[in-house]
């Protein structure tokens, strides 16, 4: 008779499955966004999109992403831990890329808040992911909840960063209308 081993990943196979689904569900509503800004009255550049529109984008496709890798039915957690490293590397390139863009763009000078949310903490997610996978075979049950905590982490992120950028859009729009307003009066 063949003996199963489970997997210490079918534990976290329905947290990954609501995680991942919310995050494509809000990768669309993120084109949303990305169609309001460019109907403003004030026209971003594609410096602006690619500093703080598009990163969110990344962050949900990386929690799905990773709801795709801990749900799918690797051979071995050594597979796994291979492939999350490799993804938690390249979100840790990806982020100084984000800082490199966001110096550059000029349409919007960046306050603490911005550089919270669109550097530091998806760093300290990525990174967080990298370590974890370097523990997971050592240590599988600590590792799968720093995973699982970074993974969330960017949801929340991308939840923050599309949230801010749909007000700074029409807190901005509401200013010139104002403005023309009370040229007009």
């Amino acid at each position: 008779m063949h003996e199963t081993i489970v997997s210490p990943l079918a534990a976290w196979e329905s947290f990954y499955v609501i995680i991942g689904s919310s995050a494509a569900a809000l990768t669309g509503l993120q084109f949303v966004v990305i169609a309001l800004v460019a109907g403003s009255e004030r026209k971003s550049s594609r410096r602006e999109i690619d500093a703080f529109g598009t990163p969110t984008v990344v962050h949900f496709c990386a929690v799905l992403f990773l709801g795709a890798i801990l749900t799918a039915p690797w051979p071995s957690l050594a597979n796994t831990t291979f492939v999350l490293g490799a993804a938690g590397v390249a979100g840790v390139l990806y982020v100084a890329i984000v800082i490199q863009r966001a110096r550059r763009q000029k349409g919007y000078k960046p306050v603490f808040e911005d550089w919270l949310w669109h550097s530091i903490l998806p760093f300290l997610a990525y990174l967080a992911i990298v370590a974890a996978a370097v523990v997971l075979l050592r240590d599988p049950a600590p590792a799968l909840f720093v995973i699982g905590a970074a993974a969330l982490l960017l949801l929340f992120i991308g939840i923050h960063n599309a949230w801010d950028t749909v007000t700074w859009i029409t807190i901005d729009q509401a200013q010139p209308s104002q403005q023309k307003d009370q040229d007009r009066g």
